[in-house]
């Protein structure tokens, strides 16, 4: 099953920037049928891939790794921003399309070729997400996949990804 999510979509102009369309997926999650539909979807498709965790995105990733973790059976793994995490820490700095930001990880929270599938909300620019990969394999782990509810293709945000298998419910 693979939802049309995009009545679940509200867009939002000029924020959080001028200039900025801001693809909110916050009625996706307050329709019981959406979110379901939506975390039916990737549970399909991850049911029978070789994952050993997922790594969820702070901190809209955090709502479909969560659950994905959860009906798969799998440790999740946050990706935070500095200073959220109480324990040893890895980071990376990546460039947003409006500023630049640094993720996270706890230092143990990846061990040599463990099968990770990586979760955000949306890929633009793809500096999170190829800095939340980086940060993974950096530890010893392998991306598995790294999923997007919303790919907004006309900010070629792929590229960044350096060739990581990626999927994407819903392109704009």
């Amino acid at each position: 099953m693979n939802p049309d999510i995009r009545k679940w979509i509200r867009d939002i102009p000029d924020f959080p920037e001028k200039g900025i369309l801001f693809r909110d997926i916050t009625p996706a999650l307050l329709d019981p049928i959406a979110f379901k539909s939506i975390c039916d979807s990737l549970v399909e498709r991850y049911q029978d891939r070789k994952i050993d965790k997922i790594a969820g995105i702070e901190a809209r990733g955090f709502f479909f790794a969560s659950v994905l973790a959860y009906k798969l059976g799998k440790g999740m793994i946050p990706l935070r921003k500095p200073g959220k995490l109480p324990w040893k820490t890895v980071s990376r700095s990546y460039s947003l399309e409006y500023g630049s930001a640094a993720l996270e990880m706890h230092e143990d929270a990846v061990s040599e070729n463990e099968r990770i599938l990586l979760i955000d909300d949306l890929l633009a620019t793809g500096g999170t997400a190829a800095a939340a990969a980086e940060l993974i394999e950096s530890r010893g782990g392998v991306i598995e996949e790294i999923t997007f509810l919303i790919e907004l293709s006309d900010l070629s945000g792929k590229e960044k990804l350096g060739g990581r298998p990626s999927f994407s419910l819903l392109t704009y």
